[in-house]
Formats: structure tokens, sequence, C-alpha cells
């Protein structure tokens, strides 16, 4: 299990996308698997959360001005310049709601592992995946409330139900499991379920992306500039925490942490909230989120070394 799941992790920036791909070629049968994503969902963010424990809600208080910044980051920031972006280039209300929603979602669990791959601070970077999983059932319909306005009616009651049930109390119970076994659970059963939650992304992925096959499989330049635009939002997203990083803070670790958990996204949930309350176009924009995420942040991890032994070296010559 543990030489699958490191096969499938070191092949995701090419096994995601050609997930889509199936998925957009048989979409018939996609279709008819809908209702299996929120459990997949429900499953993945379990087994993810297996290897976190309360301990991080100590890091609350030894930085709590790094952890409310990089939730502004996340929630308000990006998506204040997702939406001016959108709204300049495309003039399309549903696919404003798709980029927003695109930049909204929690960070992704998978920062975690970039994080600990370049020396960040793991304590810090579990307490933000944990605090922004708990927050994402009233951030992510306050947001969208505030984009959507009155041009679609959204169940709100319903959305947050839904991200309680596919986020919250998975994790919950994934932490109380890790509290309750003190850690040997993420060891003994978590690693085993590991290469099991990557497959079933690659499955949410496949599933949702043929609700957009209609509008992949007729290539226009409005997709083009869909694409492209994903792909500028996602690098200017890494681009600006590392900057932001570097003026705020003097520790590598923690300017490492806020590439990574401000860089990713938990792009599952968004794809899953863009196909239940949202016409198929406001999709797309969330969708190709996943074509960019692991390749960006594989990318990154090579800035951040070079940053980090430019950093040294500044350091090293001060002290001298």
């Amino acid at each position: 299990m543990s030489s699958l799941n490191t096969h499938l992790q070191k092949w995701m920036p090419i096994l995601t996308p050609l997930s889509l791909v199936v998925g957009v070629l048989f979409e018939d049968i996609g279709g008819q698997l809908l209702f299996l994503v929120p459990w997949l969902f429900a499953f993945m963010t379990f087994a993810g959360s297996l290897s976190m424990s309360f301990e991080g809600f100590k890091s609350l208080k030894r930085y709590p001005w790094a952890i409310f910044i990089i939730i502004v980051f996340l929630h308000i920031l990006m998506p204040i310049v997702a939406y001016f972006v959108s709204t300049a280039i495309f003039h399309d209300h549903l696919l404003t709601i798709g980029f927003v929603l695109a930049v909204a979602i929690p960070t992704g669990v998978t920062s975690f592992i970039w994080v600990s791959i370049c020396r960040g601070h793991l304590a810090l970077c579990l307490a933000i995946i944990l605090i922004d999983t708990l927050l994402s059932p009233f951030v992510i319909p306050a947001l969208l409330h505030i984009v959507v306005g009155q041009s679609i009616e959204v169940d709100t009651l319903s959305l947050i139900l839904d991200l309680l049930w596919m986020i919250v109390l998975p994790s919950l119970a994934g932490v109380l499991m890790n509290e309750f076994t003190k850690g040997k659970i993420e060891v003994t059963f978590g690693r085993k379920l590991a290469p099991f939650s990557k497959l079933s992304l690659f499955g949410i992925v496949m599933i949702n992306s043929s609700v957009i096959a209609p509008y992949i499989k007729n290539i226009n330049w409005e997709l083009v500039s869909v694409i492209l635009v994903v792909f500028v939002l996602a690098v200017s997203g890494y681009a600006l925490c590392l900057v932001l990083g570097h003026l705020l803070w003097k520790d590598t670790r923690i300017i490492t942490t806020f590439l990574f958990t401000g860089g990713m996204r938990n792009i599952a949930v968004g794809v899953v909230i863009a196909t239940t309350y949202f016409p198929p176009k406001t999709v797309m924009p969330v969708v190709f989120g996943m074509l960019f995420q692991q390749v960006l942040a594989s990318f990154f991890a090579r800035v951040m070394e070079k940053y980090r032994l430019k950093y040294e070296v500044v350091s090293s010559l001060k002290v001298n």
C-alpha cells in the first residue's frame, strides 16, 4: 500500500488531468455515478484527517496573526482578485461565480505533504487546515451569497449541511480517532487508506468532469480563455503568498507554510458545490484548477528551495 501510495503521489500531476479526460469521454457513465461523489469526498476527508490532532490548535496561541492573515488571504483577498479579473474578461456571471468559488474553497489537505517536503511549519499547517475546514460551512455560503446576489437561488441551508457532512464531520471523526489512539491509527490504518484516498480524488474528478463534457468537447476561445485565466490565478496565488510571506515573516518555515496553504485548494469540494448548486458552466473554472495545482506545487517547491538557500546565505552574511 505504501508503494502504491508513493507511485500515485508521484503521478498525480498526470493522473488528475487524465481522470478529467476519461470523465469527458465517458460522460454518460459519469453522469450516473454523481450520487457517489459526496461519499467519496467524505471518505477522502476522513482519511486525510487521521494524521491531524487537536495539538494543531496550540499554533492558534503561538501564531494567531499568521493564521488570521492566511484565512484572510484565502477567503477575502483571492476571491476579490478572482471576481474583478473574471468580470473584466468574461462578463459572464456564471463564470464569475465559478472563479470566485475556485479560490474561496478551503485550503487543500495535500498542502501538508508539500509543507512537509519543503521543511515548513507542520504544526501551523495542520492548524490552518483544521481551522479553515471547520470555518468552511459558514465562510463559503456567505461568500457565494455576496457574489451570486439575487441572480441565482441557492439553498444555503442545504449547502451548509452538505459541507458539514462532507468536510466537518469526517474531519472531526478522524481527529478524534487520532487523539483516542494517541496517533497510532495514522500509522496502522491511515497509511493504508492513503492510496484509496487518492483514487477517490481521481474518481471525483472523473465523475464530475462528465458535467462539463459538452463545454470541453466544443473547444472555443471562451474555453481556452477560462483555462488561461485559471492558470494565471493559480500562479498569482502562489506568487502572492511568497511575496507577502517574505514581507511579513523572517521565518522560512512560516513562509513555506503560507506558500502552500495559500496556493493550494481543496478543489474536489468546489467541484461538488458547483455541480450540486449551480449550472454546469460554473464548474469549468473550478475543475480546471485540478490541471495545474500539483504541477505548480512542484514548481514552487523548487522556487522555495532556492529562496531558502538565498535567505540562509544573506542571513549568514549579516551575522558575519
